[in-house]
């Protein structure tokens, strides 16, 4: 069906792409202790672009009934003007990885419930609070075909479960997340993580404002991280809305710190051997012991600065929305920060005084595209002396990130999968922390 799509394509357009997509994914939540929720969620669609006189057309459909008008709909496109200055990529021989555990499909609702009540029961014996827990399995089928040889195809398979330990009479909570390709039963450190810093934060404290250590968590990593994702972002460098412009080379954060794009790991989910364009992906460094090395592109944009695809197009779409609707844009996909040499716990009691940020609310305030950042704590760990001393509330952490990533204290060991990345826990010296009287 694909071929004959491109096929109709190229009576009508000078190139042709055509991408499909198939998900599933299941899931299930308990909310104190009690299942809530069983569902199930099918996506699948087709997208359709096309270059015709050096211009781009696009459409979409979820149900293929009629070919040649779903390609005359690309064609009437093109009344968008929207101009261009690249092609569809040649197909070439790509890595092979291992995207798909088979195990996947042996993981039934029924499991999922087992493991959900099981990690329920545990941590609300060992922290006598309300906890809530999430599962989901989901395989995913990508395939790109197009008039210039590509004919590339993916199936990966995601299993993920994360468990809160909530403060009373609030949405504060301890996370843990734990994914993988295939089930992975939470683990006893995941448990102990979560026992150790909800119980050793119980007590409500009001410490005095001012700059001190503060420690983000994996999962709240990404307030700093969308800054620099926005900083690197090729559209942004075209339209010179970000700070880093005529920066490569520069030193940016401390030299403690790289972060890099790895498509190919693929001992961890999502690993893709070829963007949502079919260009071929590759390890992108973004800052390498402080310095900043690559900005990244699509095909659009990298044609627009005359550098080309880093390989980085992708169709991303928030809050759950159809990726075929939207039209490949630069996306780190696949990001991950170099762990340093620091146990987890040995770095709570190097702290002589600083705040965990365990979870973070408003991340997407302050001027982005500065680096600016101002959240609130939800909830923040006060740390004394090497010793959580409890959690504050009306708390807020405010920086920027090329600034306070310049002073790093000390790295986590161990990564983590977490929002937009695979990271470690990270102290920076410091920083900004104002606490309501």
């Amino acid at each position: 069906m694909l071929e004959k799509l491109v096929e109709i394509g190229k009576k009508y357009a000078d190139e042709v792409e055509i991408y499909q997509v198939n998900n599933f994914s299941s899931g299930v939540s308990f909310e104190n202790g009690v299942l809530k929720d069983i569902e199930t969620s099918i996506q699948s669609g087709i997208s359709l672009r096309i270059i015709k006189d050096g211009k781009l057309g696009f459409s979409y459909t979820k149900n293929l009934l009629d070919p040649e008008g779903f390609v005359k709909n690309a064609i009437d496109s093109l009344k968008g003007d929207i101009k261009i200055e690249f092609s569809f990529p040649i197909g070439k021989e790509l890595k092979t990885l291992n995207t798909y555990d088979l195990e996947i499909e042996n993981l039934t609702n029924t499991k999922m419930v087992e493991e959900g009540q099981r990690i329920s029961d545990i941590l609300s014996q060992a922290t006598n609070t309300q906890v809530n827990v999430g599962l989901v399995k989901s395989v995913s089928e990508i395939r790109i075909i197009n008039s210039n040889g590509v004919d590339y195809s993916t199936k990966n398979s995601f299993y993920m479960c994360y468990a809160a330990a909530m403060y009373p009479g609030s949405y504060s909570s301890i996370t843990r997340v734990v994914a993988d390709k295939k089930f992975k039963e939470f683990s006893k450190e995941d448990f102990d993580y979560i026992i150790f810093l909800y119980n050793s934060s119980r007590k409500e404290v009001k410490p005095k404002s001012g700059k001190m250590k503060v420690m983000f968590l994996p999962n709240t990593m990404y307030v700093l991280i969308w800054r620099l994702v926005y900083g690197t972002n090729g559209k942004n460098v075209y339209e010179k809305t970000t700070p880093l412009i005529d920066k490569i080379g520069s030193q940016i954060f401390d030299p403690a710190i790289s972060i890099y794009n790895d498509p190919f790991d693929d001992t961890i989910p999502g690993s893709r051997a070829f963007d949502d364009e079919g260009v071929e992906s590759k390890i992108l460094p973004i800052v390498e012991n402080g310095v900043l090395k690559n900005f990244y592109y699509d095909l659009y944009y990298g044609s627009k600065m005359g550098v080309g695809s880093t390989g980085n197009g992708y169709k991303v779409s928030d809050w759950g929305g159809e990726i075929i609707r939207v039209r490949p844009t630069p996306s780190l996909e696949h990001l991950h920060m170099k762990p340093g040499d620091k146990d987890f716990y040995e770095m709570i009691k190097s702290m002589d005084k600083g705040i965990i940020v365990a979870q973070a609310l408003g991340a997407h305030s302050g001027n982005i595209p500065n680096g600016d950042f101002s959240i609130g704590l939800s909830p923040g760990l006060y740390v004394e002396n090497g010793e959580i001393l409890g959690h504050v509330k009306d708390a807020m952490v405010a920086g920027n990130i090329y600034e306070v990533m310049r002073n790093v204290l000390s790295l986590e060991n161990k990564t983590y999968m977490a929002n937009m990345g695979v990271f470690p826990s990270a102290i920076f010296e410091d920083v900004s922390v104002a606490i309501r009287e």
